[in-house]
C-alpha cells in the first residue's frame, strides 16, 4: 500500500484542517505535507537511502511527525527513541543496526549524524528485499532486558485504510511506544487533530484538555490514578472529553470505579496491545466493566492468551520470539472469561506469585492496598522462600511520609481483614522513588 503513496494522499485530503498543535501553535495538514517533502529532500541530500535504519531521538513534535512520515515514504526502517532510554541509547542503536541518528533538541531543531554500525540482521534484510518501510520498537524493560521488535509499516498502516472519527486527541503516549504510534497514525489518517509536546503531569494534562478542547485521552491506569489523587481534574473544565482509553497494564477495579464517578459523561474504553503485536481492535463490555472483547484471532491455552494479529511483528532482533509455526503469539497474559463471554486480563503470568501452591495475582493485592489512606501507589511482587516457594512483598509509595513500622502494621491489618492469610504481604517497604517508568507503566523489577 505504501508504494501507492496512499498515506500522503490521505493527508492531502485534509489540507486546511489542523493536524498537529504544539505549545498553542497550530500546524495544518498542508504544512505537514510540505514538511514531509522538505525532509525527503534532506534525506536525499544526506545520502540516506531506502532500507537504512534511521533513529529519531525526541518527543512528538510537528517536525518529528514530518520526518517520520518522510522516512515511511522513503522506505526506511524507523527507530524512535525518547529521553527515557537515553542511558541505553548506544545499545539500542547497535541492536537496531542504525546508520543515522536525528536528535531533536526541541520542537524544530535537530542534529543529524551518521553512525557506523557493522552487520545487519536477516529480518532487516527481508524487509529491504520486500521494499517495505519498517519500525523498530524496544520493549520497556520494566521486567527484564529490552527487546527490539521489528514491524512492517504496511502491516501497521493497513488498519487505517478506512478513516475513523476525527477526534481532537492528546499525544500522551510516547513515540517509542506502540500506543503512541497508533494514536498519531489514527489521528492523521482520520483527519483529526493531535496535541503534542505536553508535560505529562496531571495539572499540565488538565490544562491542555481545557485549552484545546481535547476529546480523546489515551493513557494508562497508572497515570489515571495519579490524576485522581492529584485532584487536578477539579481545577479545570474537562467537559470536552468524550473518551478515555487505557491500556499497557491491568486496570485496578477501584480505580475504574472512581473514574466512572468522576467522569460520568465520558466513555471509558480498555485497549489491548503489545509492542510485539500492535494495538488490537477492542470492545469494552461497558465503561464500568473490565470485560473486553478482542478483534482478530485469539485463543486461551492453559489460562494464557494467545493471539494472531495481522500487524504482528516480524520478530525480535536480539531474542527468540514466542511465535509458533502457525503464527500464534504467546502474550504471557493470564486471562479469564466472564459469564457474559468477555475476557478479563488478570496480569502477566510471569508475575503470578506462588505461595505454598496458591496463585496470587499482584493486581488483586495492589488494588486492596490502594484503598488505604495515604497510599499514592503500590507494587506487589514475589520473593523466593524455601518453605512456601514465595512470599508476598509490597512496596508502597506514600502521599505523606510516615514511619516504616507504622506503614507495615497498617498494611498487614488492612489486608488481613480483606484477603486470605497467604495473600497478606509478609514484607512491606516504603518506596524510595516513583513506581512507574517513563511510559507510566508499573516497574516490577526493582530490588
Amino acid at each position: 500500500m505504501l508504494k501507492n503513496d496512499w498515506l500522503l494522499k490521505r493527508l492531502d485530503m485534509f489540507s486546511d484542517r489542523t493536524a498537529v498543535i504544539r505549545q498553542d501553535r497550530k500546524h495544518s495538514y498542508q504544512e505537514i505535507s510540505d514538511g514531509v517533502s522538505g525532509y525527503l529532500e534532506i534525506l536525499g541530500n544526506c545520502g540516506i537511502g531506502a532500507g537504512e535504519c534511521v533513529a529519531l531521538h525526541g518527543d512528538f513534535s510537528p517536525d518529528i511527525t514530518m520526518l517520520l512520515l518522510a522516512l515511511i515514504r522513503n522506505h526506511n526502517i524507523v527507530v524512535p527513541l525518547t529521553p527515557s532510554v537515553s542511558s541505553a541509547m548506544g545499545d539500542c542503536l547497535r541492536t537496531a543496526c542504525a546508520t543515522s541518528l536525528f536528535e531533536f533538541e526541541n520542537a524544530d531543531t535537530y542534529h543529524m549524524r551518521r553512525i557506523s554500525h557493522a552487520g545487519s540482521h536477516p529480518l532487516l534484510e527481508k524487509l529491504r528485499r520486500d521494499g517495505e518501510a519498517g519500525l523498530i520498537l524496544f520493549t520497556s524493560g520494566s521486567s527484564g532486558e529490552m527487546k527490539a521488535a521489528l514491524h512492517s509499516f504496511p502491516k501497521i498502516l493497513s488498519k487505517f485504510g478506512k478513516a475513523g472519527r476525527p477526534f481532537v486527541s492528546l499525544g500522551f503516549l510516547l513515540p517509542d511506544h506502540i500506543g503512541g504510534i497508533n494514536t498519531l497514525l489514527y489521528s492523521l489518517c482520520a483527519g483529526g487533530t493531535i496535541v503534542v509536546g505536553t508535560e505529562r503531569t496531571p495539572d499540565a494534562i488538565c490544562q491542555v484538555i481545557e485549552r484545546h478542547g481535547i476529546e480523546l485521552l489515551p493513557t494508562t491506569p497508572t497515570f489515571l490514578r495519579m490524576l485522581m489523587i492529584s485532584g487536578a481534574y477539579k481545577k479545570h473544565d474537562l467537559s470536552s472529553l468524550r473518551l478515555i482509553t487505557y491500556g499497557t497494564e491491568p486496570m485496578p477495579p477501584a480505580t475504574l470505579e472512581a473514574l466512572v464517578r468522576i467522569f460520568p459523561d465520558v466513555g471509558l474504553k480498555q485497549t489491548y496491545g503489545l509492542t510485539e503485536t500492535g494495538i488490537l481492535p477492542t470492545r469494552s463490555e461497558s465503561s464500568d466493566s473490565l470485560g473486553v472483547k478482542l478483534g482478530g484471532d485469539m485463543k486461551i491455552v492453559d489460562g494464557i492468551l494467545h493471539i494472531r494479529p495481522e500487524a504482528m511483528m516480524l520478530g525480535y532482533l536480539n531474542a527468540h520470539a514466542p511465535i509458533d509455526e502457525d503464527g500464534w503469539y504467546d502474550t504471557g497474559d493470564a486471562v479469564e472469561t466472564t459469564d457474559s463471554g468477555y475476557l478479563r486480563i488478570l496480569g502477566r503470568d510471569s508475575e503470578i506469585i506462588n505461595v505454598g501452591g496458591e496463585k496470587v495475582f499482584p493486581g488483586e493485592i495492589e488494588n486492596t492496598i490502594c484503598g488505604m489512606d495515604n497510599v499514592r501507589d503500590v507494587t506487589v511482587r514475589g520473593i523466593p522462600n524455601p518453605v512456601t516457594g514465595n512470599i508476598v512483598a509490597a512496596t508502597v509509595e506514600l502521599r505523606e511520609n510516615e514511619p516504616a513500622e507504622t506503614l507495615e502494621q497498617r498494611v498487614r491489618e488492612f489486608c488481613g481483614k480483606q484477603l486470605p492469610p497467604f495473600k497478606v504481604p509478609a514484607i512491606v517497604e516504603k518506596a524510595s522513588g516513583r513506581l512507574h517508568n517513563g511510559r507510566f507503566k508499573k516497574i516490577r523489577s526493582f530490588a
